[in-house]
């Protein structure tokens, strides 16, 4: 299982983080299968950062094995939808972009991808860019998306992604974040809605 992710890809997200200069193609990492963290399960917060921040965002499923994909068949690799955390060592990853070195390892550690319980698409209400989805932290929502306002939408990022890497049955993709992200503390619980449907619910230990 391969699980892809996406930078800068809401534009009030950029603001928030004092970005300028707006992505002109999908800004692509990886997160290793390590990095999986199935719902329900607690994050343990790890001790090499002092500020893990959480990211909300539209988790796709890939569903058949495809290599350059256009855009206009591009729906037809993917079969369902979550609400997913990318986890960030941000003050990590901070370092490390003033340093020039790659910050993978900030994104990339030990369940920092945490994804929500799977709606089949024939389920959801209206098409995949038309989406809202939420997370609350101890009952108080702290962020909310909704998929019409990527930069670049599921489809155009599939095919963009399919171009580099070959897309396999179980590989996840994560959408990018809307602003509104922040740090998590020991104790907290976090709860991830697509609409009104809860999706994902685990605790910080």
């Amino acid at each position: 299982m391969k699980i892809f992710a996406v930078g800068w890809n809401y534009l009030n997200h950029n603001k928030e983080m004092n970005r300028t200069l707006l992505p002109q193609k999908p800004i692509l990492f990886l997160k290793p299968d390590t990095a999986f963290l199935k719902n329900g399960r607690p994050f343990f917060l790890p001790s090499f950062s002092k500020r893990i921040e959480y990211e909300t965002e539209l988790v796709v499923r890939i569903s058949r094995l495809g290599k350059n994909v256009t855009p206009r068949f591009a729906h037809r690799y993917y079969d369902a939808v979550t609400v997913g955390i990318d986890f960030t060592a941000r003050d990590l990853q901070a370092q490390l972009r003033a340093e020039g070195s790659p910050w993978e390892i900030s994104k990339g550690f030990d369940g920092s991808a945490v994804v929500g319980d799977f709606v089949p698409l024939d389920e959801i209400d209206g098409n995949i860019q038309a989406l809202d989805f939420s997370l609350r932290i101890d009952g108080q929502k702290v962020q909310q998306g909704n998929t019409a306002d990527m930069i670049f939408p599921v489809d155009e990022i599939i095919a963009y992604i399919s171009q580099f890497y070959t897309l396999r049955m179980g590989d996840l993709l994560f959408t990018g974040t809307p602003e509104g992200v922040g740090p998590v503390a020991i104790g907290n619980r976090l709860q991830g809605f697509l609409g009104d449907r809860q999706l994902l619910d685990f605790h910080v230990r």
